[in-house]
C-alpha cells in the first residue's frame, strides 16, 4: 500500500485502522507514510476507510485557518478526507503478503479466502484426520505482529525431520521448494505476513512428541504461536485418547469448534428420509 504525499492532509486517520502499526506520520515531510517493511498488504486501511475525495490544498488551507484562530477541528475518526491511498500493483513475491492477510483473496493454490485452507475443523466432511491420527495447526502471526515466512520454514524444518505429514491443500505446503524437508521458496523467506497456519498429522501416539517440538521452536521465534489440535471422537462424541494427552501436557481442554455432522458426506437417502418421517 501507498499513500500519495500531494494528497495526504495528515489527518492521522489512518494511522488507527492499520493492524500492524505500519503507518506514522513523517515528521520531515509532515505526511502519512507506509513502512513497507512492516505492511501485509492487508488493505485494512483502504477497505476500512471511507474516502471524501476533497481537494488537498483546500483541506489545509482550512486547517491553517484554524490553527490561526486558536481553533480545533477533530475529523470523522474513518474517513480520509482526500482518498490518499493509492493501492500499488503488487507482484511476485510481494503479492503473497496480500494473499495471507487480506481475508477477501482466494489463495491460488486452494481457492479458499483468509488464511487459505479450511482447516482440520472441517473433518466431518473433509477427511483429512483418520481413525487413529491427530491432526495439528500450527498458527503463526496476529495483528499487531504478523509473521515473516522465514520463521514459519524454522518450524516446517524441524516437523519436517520428525518425518510428519504435510496437508497438501494447504497454501504453506504448496510454496514448499522441498515438501520432504520442510523448505520453503527461497524468494519469498523475507515477505512479512497478518497470520498463516501450517497443518500436518501423525499418529496418535505421537502427539505428545509434536506438542514439545513445537514448544521448542516457538521460544525462538518473535511472533505469536497458537497450536489446535483435532482428532475423530468415539461414536459416543468423547474423546478418549488424544484428551488424556493434552490434559498431562497441562492444556485445559475446550471444545470451542465441534461440528455437529449435518453435512456428512455419509449420509445415505434411507437414513435421510428415516430422520425425516420421525420429525
Amino acid at each position: 500500500m501507498r499513500i500519495d504525499p500531494d494528497k495526504c492532509v495528515a489527518c492521522g486517520n489512518c494511522t488507527y485502522v492499520c493492524p500492524m502499526g505500519a503507518i506514522y506520520i513523517d515528521p520531515v515531510i509532515r505526511r502519512a507514510t507506509v513502512n513497507r517493511d512492516e505492511c501485509v498488504e492487508c488493505y485494512a486501511c483502504y477497505n476500512g476507510l471511507s474516502q471524501e475525495h476533497l481537494n488537498p490544498t483546500l483541506v489545509r488551507t482550512v486547517r491553517k485557518v484554524f490553527q490561526m484562530m486558536r481553533l480545533r477541528f477533530d475529523p470523522e475518526p474513518d474517513v480520509c478526507p482526500t482518498a490518499a491511498f493509492a493501492p500499488e500493483e503488487l507482484t511476485w513475491p510481494r503479492v503473497v503478503r496480500r494473499a495471507f492477510s487480506d481475508p477477501r483473496v482466494p489463495h491460488e493454490s486452494t481457492g479458499v479466502e483468509g488464511r487459505g485452507t479450511e482447516e482440520v475443523k472441517t473433518n466431518d466432511v473433509s477427511g483429512r484426520v483418520n481413525v487413529g491420527e491427530v491432526g495439528f495447526t500450527i498458527e503463526f502471526g496476529r495483528p499487531g505482529v504478523g509473521v515473516w515466512i522465514r520463521e514459519i520454514q524454522e518450524m516446517s524444518v524441524v516437523l519436517a525431520r520428525a518425518d510428519v505429514a504435510f496437508e497438501k491443500k494447504n497454501p504453506i505446503t504448496s510454496l514448499m521448494s522441498d515438501v520432504a524437508a520442510g523448505t520453503i521458496r527461497q524468494d519469498i523467506l523475507n515477505e512479512k505476513v497478518l497470520s498463516a497456519i501450517l497443518e500436518i498429522k501423525v499418529p496418535v501416539e505421537r502427539t505428545e512428541e509434536v506438542i514439545r517440538l513445537v514448544w521448542e521452536v516457538e521460544k525462538r521465534l518473535e511472533t505469536v504461536v497458537a497450536i489446535g489440535v483435532g482428532t475423530r471422537c468415539d461414536p459416543d462424541g468423547e474423546d478418549r485418547t488424544v484428551a488424556p494427552i493434552l490434559e498431562r501436557l497441562g492444556y485445559k481442554l475446550e471444545r470451542a469448534k465441534t461440528n455437529m455432522g449435518l453435512g456428512r458426506i455419509t449420509n445415505s437417502p434411507p437414513a435421510v428420509r428415516q430422520t425425516e418421517g420421525a420429525r
